[in-house]
């Protein structure tokens, strides 16, 4: 029998103020707000805000239509977003028909991979031939050494084994991820703020970001890295939801049907089968299988899964959540999770593992039956002691890689677009090229045509202002909302600044993109405001109520004129994100820093 027995806390014969705790109380100073005291339930199992009719109905439609179409919104309107995004990664996407960037690598090491299970050693003359016979060229069978695990290169393998060994081919499975992960953020969103509104614009923002764009149509691993991570973290939002319902649906409910706190079921209830924590350890082994800073971001996001099941269990009553919370649920959590993507990761070496070990397989294969003979851990399996041997050699190179490159950065300037990556630049003569590489004859300079890795400004310098919103309405209004999203940007990007003597790119900020969109979305619905503002009570005053509506009017207009201002930047920067020719002067006066050129 459950005890329903009220908390013995000393502090509850206090006034509502006193009872925060001191530290709490210190922080009023700085603009710390207590969250509301409402039902158990309802803080546990938040509602969906409901879609609004008023749109559908402004455009004449019938009220059975208006009706269904307001029903459905939270997954019409992200599927119409999804859509658009869609078309403009797949548009054209063969273009420029040339090995761009590091394309020159990950798209001969996919072909390879997906073929022989290893990466190959190809000749410096690849490219050449492979885009003169259309990928009809000879795979080598010599083994190559690689320094990123395999499951990126197997993803980018599929749209070559589809489409063919060609720039489209090489690039579609970037641009369906990228598409798809517009999707994926519009609901993540949705679930997150509990708006579909909110939810979709995040979408949006991600699908007119140009870094994200640039990199869902070139075949690098790191959209495929930010992917994954983004799946497992809308795998363990969804995860959340579903405990803390569980959590819910156990307390004890009153004669009047309110949910009551429990310390007993609070700090002893088990959670159980929780099969969308294994999923996104399955994502998170994806995730470091394609690039070795997906480990980091593993760290992150199990400890912030831990600290919501405190969260959970500290609402429902518990008395000690921390307690409570190792007790039941971390050996479980860790289970579901570093087991999973540990088994993942390995699995995903199984056509290296399966490669011949007498010197004819993947690169390392037999090195446990020729150099690694003897030592004290002869009783592994030769392929395992091979594998670990590869990945000790990989991270010695990773961190001592410190090649001086053109386009390398400090992690500090990303996020004011400081140092852009040009992953294709040439400069077609007047009346020369075809497609959108076509220079017009009547072009009094030559043209600049270039593919450009440069986030879209505005949304990137809004970002730089709402981190450091989410980041006080983390620390000192509680918000779990803004501590998911730091955790989010941290994950991606902190771990790059213990490495900052290493040669590191801008593009790995892709990995955060969502988070900085998921960051801008939750600003601008600060600045819109709630609802009906200023409406507090049974009888609210009536100055009050045009307070709020004004505010209300004030913040849509700024939210609106903020938005549309990065639409229209990423419309400006079209050109230099697809690789169309301009005339020089155009191309000029889109780069607005020096740093870019």
């Amino acid at each position: 029998m459950t005890s329903t027995a009220p908390s013995p806390d000393t502090r509850q014969g206090q006034p509502p103020e006193e009872q925060q705790p001191s530290w709490q109380r210190r922080l009023r100073r700085f603009g710390y707000v207590a969250a509301p005291r409402t039902g158990v339930r309802e803080r546990l199992v938040p509602a969906f805000a409901a879609p609004s009719p008023r749109l559908w109905a402004a455009l004449g439609l019938p009220r059975e239509a208006v009706a269904w179409l307001t029903r459905h919104s939270p997954w019409l309107a992200p599927l119409l977003i999804t859509l658009v995004a869609g078309a403009i990664r797949f548009w054209n996407l063969g273009s420029p028909h040339a090995v761009i960037f590091d394309e020159t690598y990950y798209a001969k090491d996919a072909w390879a991979i997906v073929h022989h299970g290893y990466e190959a050693n190809w000749t410096d003359s690849a490219n050449k031939l492979i885009l003169q016979n259309d990928g009809h060229v000879t795979i080598p069978s010599d083994a190559s050494y690689v320094v990123h695990p395999p499951v990126g290169k197997y993803v980018i393998g599929l749209g070559e084994l589809i489409f063919g060994f060609n720039p489209f081919g090489w690039r579609f499975m970037t641009a369906l991820l990228g598409t798809a992960s517009v999707f994926m953020l519009c609901r993540i969103g949705r679930r997150l703020f509990r708006s579909t509104f909110l939810g979709c614009l995040a979408g949006l923002l991600l699908a007119v970001d140009g870094l994200h764009f640039v990199m869902s149509r070139t075949a690098l691993l790191d959209q495929v890295l930010m992917f994954f991570v983004l799946a497992a973290f809308g795998c363990f939002l969804v995860d959340r939801d579903k405990a803390r319902a569980k959590l819910a649906a156990a307390l004890p409910v009153d004669e009047d049907g309110v949910t009551r706190p429990d310390a007993d079921v609070a700090e002893t209830l088990r959670l159980g089968w929780r099969p969308w924590r294994w999923a996104a350890g399955l994502m998170l082994g994806l995730a470091f299988g394609t690039k070795w800073n997906g480990l980091y971001v593993m760290v992150f996001f199990c400890l912030m899964t831990v600290l919501w099941d405190v969260g959970a269990r500290r609402v429902a009553g518990a008395y000690r959540p921390y307690r409570a919370v190792l007790r039941r649920d971390v050996l479980p959590a860790f289970v579901s999770t570093v087991p999973v993507a540990v088994a993942t990761y390995l699995v995903s070496w199984l056509g290296w593992i399966l490669s011949p070990s007498d010197g004819t397989g993947g690169y390392y294969r037999n090195w446990a039956a020729t150099d690694g003979k003897g030592g004290s851990f002869t009783w592994l399996p030769d392929w395992l002691r091979s594998l670990w041997h590869y990945e000790h050699q990989v991270y010695e190179f990773h961190v001592g890689l410190s090649s001086p490159h053109t386009y390398q950065s400090n992690p500090w300037s990303w996020i004011v677009d400081g140092r852009p990556v040009s992953y294709f630049y040439e400069s077609p003569a007047p009346g020369t090229g075809t497609g959108i590489g076509h220079c017009p004859a009547g072009t009094t300079e030559k043209c600049a045509r270039e593919v450009l890795a440069l986030g879209t400004p505005l949304l990137w310098w809004a970002a730089a202002f709402a981190l450091l919103y989410v980041l006080w309405r983390w620390a000192f209004r509680r918000d779990w909302r803004a501590g998911a999203i730091v955790c989010g940007v941290a994950a991606g990007w902190l771990p790059w600044f213990m490495y900052q003597e290493r040669t590191i790119f801008y593009f790995y900020a892709v990995v955060f993109v969502p988070f900085l969109c998921l960051a801008v979305a939750m600003m601008i619905g600060a600045i819109l405001g709630p609802p009906q503002q200023g409406r507090g009570g049974a009888a609210p005053v009536e100055p009050m109520l045009v307070i709020g509506e004004r505010r209300r009017v004030v913040g849509a207009a700024g939210a609106g004129v903020l938005v549309l201002l990065i639409l229209w930047n990423f419309i400006y920067f079209w050109p230099i994100y697809t690789g169309r020719a301009i005339p020089v002067d155009e191309w000029r006066s889109r780069m607005w820093l020096d740093t870019w050129v």
